[in-house]
């Protein structure tokens, strides 16, 4: 895990655009973890919550929501990233998401972002930054989102 980068100024995140802000640490995706998500979204498709099928479905095992591990990035992206003399951050959307690869239950993922635009809103900016969430071991990564935040000064 590399240290969050903390950025002080809408200057100082522009000067940023085309970087890559490191790595996060690993973080386990549990079988518990799938199961909350399926009581809080109502999504219990036997894929995520049920280890005997799921053992002899396409995965050899439940897998996790594609929309939970997109859910992990407001917990990761404070480990790659801050911004200082903000008020408020909030994030505004998702302009674009992919889940090029599933997720075992019990594996380890983690995430890196890239700063891809910086542009005045009313009040403040907005952070479009492109977030990538690998698997260990893994080939391809499990999530990519353009994600969208604003932050008001």
């Amino acid at each position: 895990m590399s240290q969050p980068r903390i950025f002080g100024s809408v200057d100082e995140l522009r000067a940023a655009v085309g970087e890559q802000l490191g790595w996060t640490a690993w973080q386990e995706v549990d079988q518990k973890q799938v199961d909350l998500f399926a009581e809080a979204t109502g999504d219990h498709q036997w894929i995520h919550v049920d280890p005997e099928k799921a053992a002899l479905g396409p995965f050899g095992g439940t897998i996790a929501h594609g929309y939970l591990t997109l859910s992990l990035i407001p917990s990761l992206t404070p480990q790659l990233f801050t911004v200082e003399g903000v008020r408020m951050g909030v994030n505004y959307g998702v302009n674009k998401v992919r889940f090029p690869a599933p997720v075992p239950t019990g594996s380890r993922v983690r995430a890196t972002a890239v700063v891809d635009d910086v542009s005045e809103v009313g009040g403040g900016f907005q952070l479009v930054t492109r977030v990538t969430i690998e698997r260990e071991g893994g080939d391809k990564p499990v999530c990519v989102a353009e994600t969208v935040a604003r932050f008001y000064l």
